[in-house]
């Protein structure tokens, strides 16, 4: 898909080979605000893992369910962070190594998703 975007006054156009940008909309309020560059190195790593991505959540608005209660509002409503439908360990266990290889920086590991993100903070990796 080639998405132009316009970021701190600079035209982007970029091609994701596996995502359309409506994967990523916020559940609740349909907006969606995600990162081109975190998009991009999302796709670079849905191509390393070798496995179709189902987006489970993407951006979120700070009005979406998960987020409202919240005092600081996290890394979804920044648009660089996405959860991603996992099946099985093997899933799990590729997303995770290809994300620390690519230098990702949040990892949050479930049975049935992993979060990855792009923090500015200390990295950091968490269980559900």
């Amino acid at each position: 898909m080639k998405l132009t975007v316009i970021l701190m006054g600079i035209l982007l156009i970029m091609t994701l080979k596996h995502f359309k940008l409506r994967e990523f909309n916020c559940s609740a309020t349909g907006e969606n605000y995600m990162n081109p560059l975190f998009l991009e190195r999302l796709d670079i790593l849905r191509e390393r893992v070798g496995f179709p991505f189902v987006i489970t959540s993407g951006y979120r608005s700070p009005k979406h369910p998960e987020e409202i209660h919240k005092d600081v509002p996290g890394q979804h409503t920044i648009g660089v962070a996405v959860d991603i439908k996992v099946e099985n360990g093997v899933q799990r266990y590729k997303l995770v190594k290809h994300a620390l290889e690519m230098g990702f920086t949040g990892i949050g590991i479930a049975k049935t998703f992993v979060h990855i993100d792009d923090r500015n903070s200390v990295p950091v990796i968490w269980t559900y």
